[in-house]
């Protein structure tokens, strides 16, 4: 595995997840979609702070994991991407909202944008790795 590759891809892909956490979670849906009571009241840095690292570390696992398995693939990588989705984030986000107050809006593009961080990290991995 080439070092270098695996750690523009973990940054790259990183980044553009986070941007797609911003869009599918972000502020928008934030204030339209969701329930004042369910949220922290006030400045929310500490926060954004403590998690921004994390589209980081499920990218570079991701990644690593693709590697490891030898999937030489995009599409290789896309069907490991859809396969940890249905086994990991979907079930966790719909199991949440059942027993919390979660908009159907928000479940919905919270889902989405876990599966199109996945699908970002396996394009990125499948194309560039090797």
């Amino acid at each position: 595995m080439n070092w270098t590759r695996f750690v523009l891809i973990v940054v790259a892909s990183g980044i553009v997840s986070s941007l797609t956490d911003w869009f599918f979670t972000g502020d928008w849906l934030h204030r339209r979609y969701t329930y004042p009571e369910i949220w922290r009241q006030g400045n929310e840095s500490r926060a954004i702070a403590l998690t921004s690292p994390l589209p980081f570390l499920t990218c570079g696992v991701f990644a690593y994991v693709i590697a490891r398995l030898g999937i030489h693939s995009i599409a290789g990588a896309a069907k490991l991407a859809v396969a940890v989705w249905l086994i990991g984030p979907l079930p966790m986000i719909l199991t949440n909202a059942a027993f919390m107050k979660l908009h159907r809006v928000f479940v919905a593009s919270h889902a989405t944008g876990w599966l199109i961080k996945l699908v970002i990290a396996a394009v990125a991995t499948g194309w560039f790795l090797y």
